[in-house]
């Protein structure tokens, strides 16, 4: 029996990663949900809670831990805050984590599963991206970390049995969001709904607005650097509109092999949640006959926060931390009709500007960064709504 904690469990990805537990369930596969953890929507969560039968379930704050106890049976035990992600990551009675909150709220999670010594599951690519160092250094087995996201669960399976010497790039794709052929002229009349318009997927409305931006891409690149060891010369983002190859492996002596599949995020969650077994029927099937694939270089003139995440990545220590809490910061605001699209892209670079980053020794070096970050933001919210 594998025994799953989901965390985020509301969101797309742990609602999707239920669906997988019901379609395994149903064929008899031996897999249990024993813990669950979200945000605010606690009738969502409540009745998550009562059909899996779990009897620890996590949220937001006090207000939250209230409202849901009057939805349980008093026996299901709730627990509030950070330390409420900590501890059903490291319950004894779990073997696996999905980490699929959102945000850099997940990395507190990321830690207490991994000291704890669970598989964990990372959907959540803020964990490496602002506290790689922290969270390699947590590892107890090199390969207990399985990828969830689409493009890292692909150079998983690919540098299977691959030595690093014989790995001369890695290539990560993007479908260029919404917004790839648009005149950049005309961003600042973007509207919401039209940046949440994802061609390909279908995602949660941070990690939507940030693949129309690309920084979700940027972040992509700082994870697998810390994923996979791999220097950031070795590691391209080729454009791909359409999202069937996630991610390709160009070998030394002039092999490239790649991962297609379809844009569906039920095949990698599946993965993970029975690595090393692979199961049929497979939640959707690629159509091979008549399949285009197409790939060009990322321009350096249509994506601008893609280049300022990216050199943060690079910069390393804090500045990860900086450019993801702005980022949140900012597309809450766009999402709320306080700024403008091209003033996400403005703001990170301008809160970054003003962070000199600093080593991370530990969590609270973390913490005080994205804290740091976030008040900055704010600030840059109230003074710059109307940049373009």
């Amino acid at each position: 029996m594998t025994r799953i904690a989901v965390l985020g469990a509301t969101g797309s990805i742990g609602t999707q990663a239920l669906d997988v537990v019901r379609e395994l369930r149903a064929r008899g596969e031996p897999v249990a949900v024993v813990a669950l953890a979200a945000g605010r929507k606690v009738e969502v969560l409540a009745a998550q809670a009562r059909e899996f039968g779990v009897r620890r379930v996590g949220v937001a704050g006090a207000a939250e831990a209230t409202a849901i106890r009057r939805l349980l049976p008093p026996e299901v035990e709730v627990i509030p805050g950070p330390e409420g992600l900590a501890a059903l990551a490291s319950l004894p009675e779990v073997d696996l984590v999905l980490n699929a909150v959102v945000g850099a709220a997940g990395l507190v999670a990321t830690l207490a599963a991994l000291r704890a010594g669970k598989k964990l599951a990372l959907a959540n690519k803020e964990s490496l991206v602002v506290a790689g160092e922290l969270v390699l250094a947590a590892r107890m087995r090199p390969d207990q970390i399985v990828p969830v996201d689409s493009e890292h669960a692909a150079l998983w399976q690919l540098l299977a049995g691959v030595r690093p010497d014989e790995v001369a790039r890695l290539w990560l794709t993007a479908s260029g969001g919404p917004f790839r052929d648009r005149d950049p002229a005309t961003l600042a009349q973007v509207t919401p709904a039209e940046a949440l318009a994802h061609p390909t997927w279908r995602m949660g409305p941070r990690i939507t607005v940030d693949s129309a931006t690309l920084v979700n891409k940027a972040f992509e690149v700082i994870e697998a650097h810390h994923l996979f060891a791999a220097p950031w010369d070795r590691i391209g983002v080729l454009l791909h509109p359409e999202s069937r190859a996630h991610a390709l492996v160009e070998l030394v002596d002039g092999t490239v092999v790649a991962q297609l599949a379809p844009a569906d995020m039920r095949i990698p969650i599946r993965a993970a949640l029975t690595h090393p077994r692979r199961l049929p029927p497979p939640p959707a099937r690629l159509p091979l006959e008549g399949l285009r694939l197409a790939f060009r270089e990322l321009p350096r003139d249509r994506y601008p926060a893609f280049w300022t995440v990216l050199a943060a990545g690079k910069a390393g220590g804090t500045a990860p931390a900086v450019a993801n809490a702005a980022d949140e910061v900012l597309v809450n605001a766009f999402l709320r009709g306080k700024i403008s699209f091209p003033a996400i892209a403005h703001g990170i670079e301008t809160v970054l500007a003003r962070h000199v980053p600093q080593s991370i020794a530990s969590l609270e070096a973390v913490l005080a960064a994205d804290n740091w970050a976030r008040a900055e933001a704010e600030r840059v919210v109230d003074r710059a709504r109307r940049w373009v």
